[in-house]
């Protein structure tokens, strides 16, 4: 007996393909027919429906999504009990019973449900990621919330569901609501979440016990509860005279730049760094980096050099990259990790998401090799510009350069304002507790600044640094090393990191081009804000991004874009306003050339 035979032998013995006396038209795709006047639900299109489901979870748990658990029947207590304490979303002491009068859109507004059954598991108060529903034929309203608010629905759906309600469910799962059948698939679905819990804390382990043995040293307090960081807004820097070419020639010819080479493309499934990853006409972001700093250079005739720091396993493959700039006037150096004793101890730095940047002293370190920091120094070099994460938006810019200079600033790091926190005076102090990395977008409101991660430092000030005894402890504190901790908060166009296919698409769009190695917002597109993507796991993997899309749809004039199932994209295409693209379990949609499609929903061809 196949494993196959087993599945669908374990689906029926829940009677999950027991529908109703009624099967809707829309439904029909999902039934084989009718038997005793019952319609008999296809277990074959049950598991695929219930696989494409768990796909999707999974793909928003790697990402640290946030899920809702609804449930109104009292049968199925039991077993939502026990799934949400196991993936984590049960919490006594906060009150597991989250209720409210305008559920999802008028949330803010906490009233009591009139139904004493009407229960629901929430773990997060922020807006949900994903709405897991299995009495989906009392839920209408709370489906209807979810499609104005453009989150997912993964639902259990009867033969006689209305096609209002079906549409606007992005995995519906069709099966019979019985408890045997709950059970299982809630199993599922639990199992599912941890193993991508298992497997992220495989990739991370020691983050958790940071984030809870912080509180606990200094009576609660942690030296980012105790440094302050000076922000002050980039629009209050003064500028560089562009008439004296000479003066900002002195002063580029004082810095150097640093790239963290580490930053793989697994998470997209790319064989190699994000750095080699086409993103804008043809470039990449090496490429980007080089060209601005070629630019400076040829502008003011200045020798900024750029020094590449690449890790073991890419090493080769990043050599490869470069050759194509050993004609170029840019003098690029390059570092191996395991070139140097001291810089083994980096072999994790690019699998663990740190904290803060402040917490690792990486980059100092690697100064240390081969008397690169002392060569540095005795060519002139005073400042290094570090950037550690693959910020595509990064602008090479005298400006911040020359108010270090001016105001003898060891140390700054580049933020931008989060979504949570929009007004600032010129110049504001915050705790560094205040300031959050990229490494979970889910958080960043809980945050008032949002570090890019690129630093400016003072030489002078690191080997200071590294000639100190505590330079080879684990986790120096950094602030005892330097006075002066400022920020610049940058230009919210400054921060566009490369994490998933979803950013790829909004960087390969017409929305950007690039001009001297700086990304160019389109000014044909009126909302300062850019569009909200979101892909849905068919697309997570490079290669599929790239085979699913005949040429990058016009987007200059979306708000929103989500895209589930399997959905394939012709040329020249147009999107406007909210687009929401749900392929049908089993179907393949294709998109095709040349149409224009503005605030709609499609499910199927006969929708475009």
């Amino acid at each position: 007996m196949t494993i196959h035979s087993v599945v669908i032998q374990k689906l029926l013995s829940t009677n999950a393909q027991v529908g109703r006396r009624v099967a809707a038209h829309h439904l029909k795709e999902f039934t084989y027919g009718f038997r005793n006047k019952m319609a008999i639900i296809d277990s074959d299109k049950t598991l695929i429906c219930m696989r494409s489901a768990c796909n999707f979870m999974a793909s928003l748990a790697r990402h640290n999504g946030r899920f809702m658990f609804i449930n109104t029947n009292p049968l199925f207590d039991e077993i939502f009990d026990l799934m949400t304490k196991k993936v984590g979303s049960y919490s006594p002491s906060t009150n597991s019973l989250w209720r409210t009068g305008g559920f999802l859109t008028n949330s803010l507004s906490p009233k009591k449900f009139r139904s004493r059954n009407k229960k629901l598991v929430f773990g997060p108060t922020q807006p949900p990621d994903c709405i897991f529903i299995v009495d989906t034929e009392r839920k209408s309203s709370v489906i209807n919330e979810a499609f104005k608010l453009q989150i997912p629905v993964v639902a259990l759906v009867d033969s006689a569901m209305p096609l209002d309600v079906y549409k606007r469910i992005a995995y519906p799962v069709p099966a019979n609501h019985s408890v045997q059948f709950v059970y299982l698939f809630c199993n599922l679905i639990t199992k599912t979440l941890l193993h991508e819990k298992a497997k992220s804390d495989a990739a991370n382990p020691d983050i958790d016990a940071q984030m809870e043995e912080a509180p606990r040293k200094g009576k609660g307090k942690t030296y980012l509860d105790k440094v302050d960081v000076t922000v002050v807004l980039y629009d209050n820097l003064a500028p560089l005279p562009q008439a004296d070419i000479e003066e900002t020639k002195k002063l580029l010819d004082k810095l150097v730049v640093l790239k963290f080479n580490g930053s793989q493309g697994r998470n997209m499934c790319f064989d190699g760094p994000k750095s080699a990853i086409d993103i804008c006409d043809g470039l990449t972001y090496l490429d980007l980096i080089i060209n601005q700093i070629e630019t400076l250079n040829s502008k003011y005739g200045s020798r900024v050099p750029l020094l590449l720091f690449n890790k073991d396993d890419i090493h080769d493959s990043s050599l490869k990259v470069l050759e194509k700039y050993s004609k170029s006037s840019v003098e690029v150096h390059t570092f191996k990790q395991g070139e140097d004793r001291e810089l083994k101890s980096l072999g994790e730095y690019y699998s663990k998401e740190e904290v803060h940047p402040f917490d690792d002293v990486d980059v100092f370190r690697l100064l240390m090799t081969g008397g690169t920091l002392d060569s540095l120094l005795s060519q002139g070099k005073e400042y290094i510009l570090v950037l550690k994460s693959d910020n595509v938006a990064t602008v090479l810019d005298p400006n911040i350069l020359n108010h270090l200079m001016i105001n003898d600033i060891e140390y700054c790091m580049e933020v931008t304002p989060s979504n949570s926190f929009n007004l600032m005076l010129p110049t504001t102090k915050f705790k560094l507790r205040e300031i959050g990395g990229d490494q979970d977008k889910h958080l960043k409101d809980n945050f008032k600044l949002i570090d890019t991660t690129n630093m400016w430092v003072s030489l002078r000030a690191i080997k200071r640094f590294v000639d100190t005894v505590e330079v080879r402890q684990k986790k120096p504190s950094f602030s005892k090393f330097f006075d002066n901790v400022f920020g610049v908060s940058v230009p919210e166009s400054r921060f566009l990191p490369l994490d998933a296919t979803s950013d790829l698409l909004l960087l390969q769009s017409d929305l950007y081009t690039c001009r001297e190695g700086v990304l160019t917002r389109n000014p044909a597109r009126t909302n300062p804000l850019n569009p909200v993507i979101d892909l849905g796991p068919e697309f997570e993997k490079f290669g599929d991004f790239q085979s699913r899309f005949r040429s990058i749809p016009s987007i200059i004039e979306l708000d929103s874009l989500m895209v589930r199932g399997d959905v394939w994209f012709g040329a020249n295409i147009t999107l406007k306003g909210q687009v929401t693209i749900a392929a049908k379990p089993g179907l393949k949609l294709e998109i095709p050339d040349g149409v224009t499609i503005e605030n709609k929903e499609i499910n199927d061809p006969a929708d475009i």
